[in-house]
């Protein structure tokens, strides 16, 4: 099974997020809201990216 690009992005956004919404904050509902917002980071960070490396590529 080879998962494509963003499918691996998407695996380490998950585990990044959760990793650092546990060390990063004390109470779990701030853990998980955290959580959540490295994980829309790093989603959307790398979908801009992308884009712009597409472009570049044109």
């Amino acid at each position: 099974m080879h998962p494509s690009h963003f499918t691996a992005v998407l695996l380490f956004a998950i585990f990044a997020s959760t990793i650092f919404g546990i060390t990063m904050r004390e109470t779990p509902r701030r853990m998980f809201r955290y959580g959540l917002y490295c994980f829309a980071l790093f989603v959307g960070s790398a979908i801009v990216i992308s884009w712009v490396m597409f472009l570049i590529a044109r």
